[in-house]
C-alpha cells in the first residue's frame, strides 16, 4: 500500500468534516480499525479502498498518492494547455507579471527547442525536473502563506521543502552536466552562436536574451 495513503484518507476526512467514528460507520468498518488505516498501522484490502473512493469521491489512484487529480485522470502533452500560444496576456500583477511571464515561456520554449533537436530523453527530463522544481519551491512559499488545505498538495513538511527541492534541483542540474559531457559518439550537437540564435529564433530570443542579462547583472552584483 502506498506511503500516502494513511495521510490522504485522514485529510479527505477531515477535509469532509465528519469524525473518525462516522466515517467508520459508513464505511462500515469498527473505529479502531479505521483508526488503523490512518495511522498506517494495517493496509486495507482492495473492498475498503473501493467504498472508500466512492465516500470521498475520489479516484483509487488519487487515495493511493498516484494522482494528484482526484479523478486519477493523467492527461497527455496534447491535453495541457498551452500558455505560449495565448493571445490574451492580460494578468492580474500588471504589465510587470506579464514582462515576466513572456520571458520565461519564450525562454524555455526555446531551451526545450534545442535540447529536443538532440533527442535524448534523459536530458529532457533532467531540465524539466530542474525547473519544475524551481516552479515547485516559489509555488510552494505562496501556499503556504495564502493557501488551504497545503496537505492536500504538497506531502513534505514546509520545514524542509525548500531544502530538500534545492538539493533535488542541484542533483539534477549535475546530472544535466554529466549527460551532456557524456553523449555517445554518433549524437549530432547543434552548433549555435548569438548570432545564429537571433536569426533562427528571431522572436524567442529577444526573449531569451533579456532573461540572460538580467541575471548576469544579478549575478554581477552578488560577485563584486
Amino acid at each position: 500500500m502506498s506511503e500516502y495513503f494513511p495521510r490522504v484518507l485522514t485529510l479527505l476526512r477531515r477535509e469532509k468534516g465528519v469524525s473518525q467514528r462516522l466515517a467508520a460507520s459508513q464505511l462500515g468498518i469498527s473505529q479502531a480499525l479505521l483508526s488503523h488505516y490512518e495511522k498506517g498501522a494495517r493496509e486495507p484490502g482492495l473492498a475498503f479502498v473501493s467504498r472508500a473512493c466512492d465516500y470521498y469521491g475520489v479516484s483509487a489512484d488519487f487515495l493511493l498518492g498516484r494522482s494528484m487529480l482526484r479523478d486519477g485522470a493523467g492527461p497527455g502533452a496534447e491535453d495541457l494547455h498551452d500558455a505560449s500560444a495565448d493571445k490574451d496576456n492580460r494578468l492580474r500583477g500588471g504589465v510587470s507579471a506579464v514582462l515576466h511571464k513572456k520571458l520565461l515561456i519564450n525562454s524555455i520554449s526555446l531551451l526545450f527547442e534545442l535540447l529536443g533537436q538532440l533527442r535524448r530523453k534523459e536530458l529532457i527530463e533532467a531540465a524539466a525536473g530542474h525547473l519544475g522544481g524551481a516552479v515547485y519551491t516559489l509555488f510552494r512559499h505562496l501556499y503556504d502563506r495564502c493557501g488551504e488545505h497545503a496537505e492536500l498538495l504538497f506531502s513534505t513538511p514546509p520545514e524542509c521543502a525548500s531544502l530538500l527541492a534545492g538539493a533535488d534541483r542541484a542533483l539534477l542540474e549535475a546530472r544535466l552536466s554529466a549527460l551532456l559531457r557524456d553523449l555517445p559518439r554518433g549524437v549530432t550537437l547543434p552548433v549555435f552562436s548569438r548570432d545564429q540564435l537571433a536569426r533562427d529564433y528571431p522572436l524567442l530570443y529577444q526573449s531569451l536574451f533579456m532573461l540572460l542579462q538580467q541575471v548576469t547583472n544579478r549575478l554581477s552584483s552578488l560577485a563584486y
